[in-house]
């Protein structure tokens, strides 16, 4: 118990000279002030903020960034009209009056004024857990720090301790950890996104080549934040030579396929056999790479469905490429007319009305051969070419199969299909046939 009210100590005796501090008439009249300004920001912001809203829906032409700081700032509209409130009360009573008169205005007009700054600054922070972390570690910080009681929150938090071998851990230190690695990877993190935006838009570079770039850099920051972070909080690194072990001991047992696909991933990028716009086909998955990820290949379909591809699969297994070293794709149809055409004609007619189909381009011109002669039919094979294979296979095919049609329709052409002779070797045996005694 003594423990306890030690550790209690520094708290009930600001709590106690806090309290005794409102027999002054004016700390209370201050309060009332504070309160009744919040609600006036309150009651403002009603009528503030619908307003505000209808102007920013009114512009147009507005980038990206610039919506995105239009609504941080509507959504603390209270907090901005409470802290102006609060900061105008401040001057006017310091002017007018005794500066002791305002002095706890002051405080929350500082407080309100740091935790709206906070506020709109962890919004840079994508990540949800990590922005929380942040921002209540950032607020906690402030608002011990402007009422005066950051020394004695530190001894206390100090004070709860436990031992760990040679280590010793401690609330401060947790706290501390938590507050400035989440500020360390907040900041590799948007210095990753710049980068990658910058090496976007770099034309020296293949989008394979960047992919790899972005993806080491993001890596490197990440693993430098995180031991910045453990060396601020005096954390010893030489600890962590057992856990590398442990890691290196689970690498080998239990993570040789995600290991696996990393190294995968990395030998993908490195030799740009497959990059983000290619056109695969792998098994019966057929779409185009849309995102070259550390562990998988994200693969979009026709159909929608997204697949997501083990980086191993792609080193060992076949894997057709159809916009490898050119987006350029032949295709082929098959088709039969009557022996009584004229194949010559066939031909160049065949030739036309690829060309008349929009995907297909002029050059390789489309080309039309005979392969064989079937049992009523002259068979026909239709070549013709394509560079936007993403677009589709089948759709073109089917452009072609109808020009093809509307052709041969066109110059009356037939296209055969196979008849059969039969013979009725016992006809007295089908229903309802007369026998030759009753006929």
């Amino acid at each position: 118990m003594q423990e306890i009210y030690d550790w209690l100590r520094p708290w009930i005796v600001e709590l106690t000279t806090f309290v005794q501090s409102f027999q002054n008439p004016w700390r209370f009249y201050q309060v009332l002030i504070v309160l009744a300004l919040i609600a006036a920001g309150q009651l403002l912001s009603f009528v503030v903020r619908p307003r505000a809203e209808a102007w920013a829906r009114a512009r147009e032409g507005l980038r990206t960034w610039q919506l995105r700081i239009i609504v941080v700032v509507l959504r603390r509209t209270r907090l901005i009209l409470v802290t102006v409130l609060l900061w105008t009360a401040y001057w006017i009573i310091r002017e007018v009056t005794w500066p002791s008169r305002s002095y706890l205005i002051g405080i929350v007009a500082t407080l309100a004024l740091a935790w709206l700054l906070i506020g709109i600054a962890t919004r840079l922070i994508r990540n949800p857990a990590l922005r929380a972390v942040v921002r209540w570690g950032a607020w906690a910080w402030v608002t011990l720090e402007v009422l005066g009681l950051r020394a004695d929150a530190e001894a206390a938090l100090d004070g709860a301790a436990i031992t760990l071998g040679e280590t010793r851990v401690s609330l401060l230190l947790v706290l501390k950890a938590a507050v400035t690695m989440g500020l360390l990877i907040a900041g590799a993190g948007m210095l990753s996104r710049m980068a990658e935006r910058r090496m976007a838009r770099s034309e020296d570079l293949s989008p394979s080549l960047r992919v790899l770039a972005g993806k080491l850099l993001t890596i490197a920051l990440f693993v430098l934040a995180v031991i910045m972070a453990l060396n601020i909080i005096g954390f010893d690194l030489t600890s962590l030579t057992v856990l590398s072990g442990a890691i290196g001991l689970g690498l080998g047992f239990g993570l040789q396929k995600v290991v696996s696909n990393l190294v995968s991933g990395v030998i993908v990028l490195l030799d740009r056999s497959i990059k983000p716009g290619d056109v695969i086909s792998l098994g019966d998955t057929f779409g185009w790479v849309t995102e070259l990820n550390a562990r998988f290949v994200a693969v979009i379909t026709r159909d929608g469905r997204e697949y997501l591809i083990p980086n191993e699969d792609l080193i060992t297994t076949q894997v057709v490429n159809w916009t490898h070293s050119s987006n350029l794709v032949r295709l082929d149809i098959h088709f039969g007319v009557s022996y009584d055409s004229d194949p010559h004609a066939v031909r160049a007619l065949a030739r036309e009305a690829a060309a008349t189909v929009r995907r297909v381009v002029a050059s390789p011109a489309p080309v039309c051969h005979i392969v064989g002669f079937g049992d009523s039919s002259v068979d026909f094979i239709l070549r013709f070419w394509i560079e936007d294979p993403a677009a589709g296979l089948t759709n073109v095919r089917g452009d072609v199969f109808l020009a093809l049609w509307d052709a041969l329709k066109r110059d009356g052409i037939e296209i055969p299909f196979p008849r059969r002779d039969v013979e009725i070797r016992n006809p007295q045996a089908l229903p309802g046939a007369e026998s030759p005694a009753t006929g």
